[in-house]
């Protein structure tokens, strides 16, 4: 269905209440198990007196549908009639990996892409087919049903109508194609020699929908192995020879575009395995120092410890410690990795939403489901994250103000206190290690996620080139120098001395005057202009004039340089450097977005600035193409809520961007009358 590219419309964020409604639908619509934590209480009920499941719901909807999803509409043609095809994609992105499409929307049925069941395994039945034919898929075909293995019988699920996902028999365990069932193949008994279509195509590997990127990269590569998608499939043996005797055939029922496959024999079934959806490590989550002291540690953790025997859950205090704890934690790691930076990559005043999802949260050692429903802020004896960062206060760690309205800010940390200095790191979940990028938990080789960012420290230095025209192919041949190549202003400035004093047309008399020759006089002032007429009439012009003379006559070219890179490195382009925009504009009536356009000139990839944003402000946002833009070189467009002018320029500013190349727009402030 995406063997065409679709066109899909600017993203939008989804709602929490959108995003957590539809979870649940797809929870429904694919009959999932929610997981579950096991309880400890005497009666079976949950020790404290909350709903076990909540939690695992809530991971499995984070599975499903991470935090940061976005949605469009999209349209496309589909078929040998090229049908209007209109729906919905959502696209997210999981920890580590690049924003792609998850799932799509289309006459009322929702269908998970390669990447989603890359994530989530188990998600659909499984059926298989050997790579010569899932090549022919690739191409557009529908898998038929001489082309099924391993099988029968094949998966329970896998009746008509469902949607089911295809592996070829080489790599069994990671799905390629996505379809849905023509046929009952759960109830097939025989597949050769029989005719017919057996699973219609939607979408596969190396498709549109998978090229799809907001960063204009391509499509992801398939993992090597998935283990949850097939933990009791073997590979049957003497495979390849079998593979030597398969064949393609078209179908021969009238149904266009299919292919088909004869093989000696059937393949043993693979039963499905149940659904899994995190697989973490039972890690303790405190080591006590002392009998009677309160305070907690966590040095030495274990990563293969068994949970606690009163199941991880936490008393007040213990929770309190903990947040205390992940303050300091917070501090300790931009104190370690900002060293160079003023305050530590800290901007104050800080706002306390900042404060609890920067410095906070990233750092609670939440290693399980119900740890992570234990450490909650409304669990503390604090009861909120004002009450929390004011008891900082009390402690000499900070320094807070409230503001009108009641809000507290932190105006400054006190990075040299003794509780900081006498602060041991202590083991982070690997969810929270994979996500550290100076602004959350320390990165534990990020290298290849999402929020590594190539352009922050990079140095930029943009250079205004200049290419002579024709015209003054003379003034350069008499220096040798090539008139199709492009020159500094100082380097053309030489180029005409080393002209002048060739010809010998310094004035006698004046030595910053300059005698015009012919070649001088029709290559800089020949545009007719009153100006022009009584220079050449007067046969001489100052020095410094000719010189700018002679730079307005040539093209205007422009390079941006990085690091230690000279003119002679980059690829100068015609016209004028462009300038970064920042556009403020109000939306909804009332509310204020910050718009960001033209990075790509300056190396700055759009997607993991959009995620320092998010965090710098604590707020959503969005990277988009550029209305208006080529699809063929695409201008990306991050969008924040808010007016966040100053935090876009800081972080513009760490990449190298001088303010003199951005141009701020408010289009919020009122027409005056």
């Amino acid at each position: 269905m995406f063997k065409k590219k679709p066109n899909i419309k600017p993203l939008s964020p989804l709602r929490s209440s959108d995003r957590r409604k539809l979870a649940d639908q797809i929870i429904e619509d694919f009959t999932l198990h929610v997981p579950t934590q096991p309880n400890n209480g005497d009666n079976g009920a949950p020790p404290d007196g909350h709903n076990p499941s909540t939690a695992g719901l809530s991971v499995l909807r984070n599975s499903l549908l991470p935090e940061n999803a976005l949605s469009a509409r999209f349209t496309t043609t589909a078929g040998p009639d090229q049908k209007l095809i209109s729906g919905t994609v959502f696209v997210g992105s999981h920890p580590g990996q690049e924003q792609r499409i998850l799932w799509v929307k289309e006459d009322q049925r929702i269908y998970p892409t390669v990447y989603t069941l890359w994530n989530n395994p188990d998600l659909l039945p499984l059926l298989h087919t050997p790579s010569v034919v899932m090549q022919k898929l690739k191409g557009g075909a529908d898998l038929m049903i001489p082309g099924l293995a391993f099988g029968p019988p094949f998966p329970a699920a896998a009746t008509k109508g469902s949607i089911v996902a295809v592996a070829q028999i080489e790599n069994p365990t990671v799905p390629l194609f996505v379809g849905i069932c023509e046929v009952e193949v759960a109830k097939l008994s025989v597949v050769q020699g029989e005719k017919g279509r057996a699973v219609r195509g939607l979408h596969w590997e190396a498709d549109e929908l998978w090229a799809w990127s907001s960063t204009g990269k391509p499509g992801s590569n398939p993992p090597e192995r998935i283990e949850g998608w097939a933990k009791h499939h073997d590979v049957v043996d003497g495979l390849d020879k079998n593979l030597e005797q398969l064949t393609t055939q078209e179908d021969e029922d009238g149904v266009g575009g299919g292919v088909s496959l004869k093989a000696p024999g059937n393949h043993s079934s693979s039963p499905q395995g149940h659904n899994e959806f995190v697989e973490g490590e039972d890690v303790g989550l405190f080591e006590r120092v002392d009998e009677d002291d309160r305070e907690l540690s966590t040095k030495g953790i274990d990563a293969r410890a068994k949970p606690p025997t009163r199941n991880d859950r936490l008393i007040s205090l213990e929770i309190d410690s903990a947040f205390r704890r992940a303050f300091l934690y917070g501090l300790h790691h931009h104190s370690t990795s900002n060293k160079n930076e003023a305050n530590y990559g800290l901007s104050f005043p800080l706002s306390s939403s900042f404060v609890m999802s920067n410095l906070v949260l990233p750092f609670l050692p939440t290693f399980t489901a119900s740890q992570t429903n234990s450490l909650q802020i409304k669990k503390t004896s604090w009861k909120n994250a004002k009450k929390f960062i004011k008891s900082l206060d009390k402690e000499r760690l900070i320094r807070t103000k409230e503001r009108n309205g009641g809000e507290v800010v932190v105006l400054d940390a006190d990075f040299q206190a003794s509780a900081l200095r006498d602060f041991v790191p202590y083991k982070l979940p690997k969810k929270e290690q994979d996500r550290g990028d100076g602004l959350g938990a320390p990165a534990q080789n990020s290298s290849t996620g999402a929020s590594d960012d190539q352009s922050v420290g990079q140095r930029l230095k943009r250079v205004n080139l200049y290419r002579p025209k024709e015209k003054l192919s003379p003034i350069f041949s008499a220096a040798k120098m090539s008139a199709k190549s492009v020159y500094l202003a100082p380097e053309i400035r030489s180029i005409t001395t080393a002209y002048i004093e060739s010809e010998s047309l310094i004035s006698s008399t004046n030595k910053s005057l300059i005698k015009l020759d012919p070649i001088l006089a029709n290559a800089v002032f020949d545009s007719g202009s009153k100006l022009d007429q009584e220079v050449i009439a007067k046969g001489t012009v100052p020095r410094d004039t000719l010189f700018e003379r002679v730079v307005s006559s040539c093209s205007p070219f422009w390079a941006i340089l990085r690091d230690a890179e000279t003119k002679h490195d980059a690829k100068p382009k015609a016209g004028k450097a462009p300038q970064i925009q920042i556009l403020l504009e109000t939306r909804s009536g009332n509310k204020t977005v910050t718009k960001l356009s033209g990075l790509e000139a300056y190396q700055i990839n759009p997607q993991p600035l959009a995620e320092e944003l998010q965090k710098a402000c604590a707020s959503s946002t969005s990277v988009n193409q550029l209305v208006g833009s080529s699809p063929k070189n695409p201008v990306m467009e991050i969008m924040v809520q808010g007016p966040q002018t100053q935090a876009v320029v800081k972080a513009l500013e760490k990449r190298g961007v001088q303010r003199q190349w951005i141009d701020v727009v408010d289009k919020t402030k009122g027409k005056k009358r």
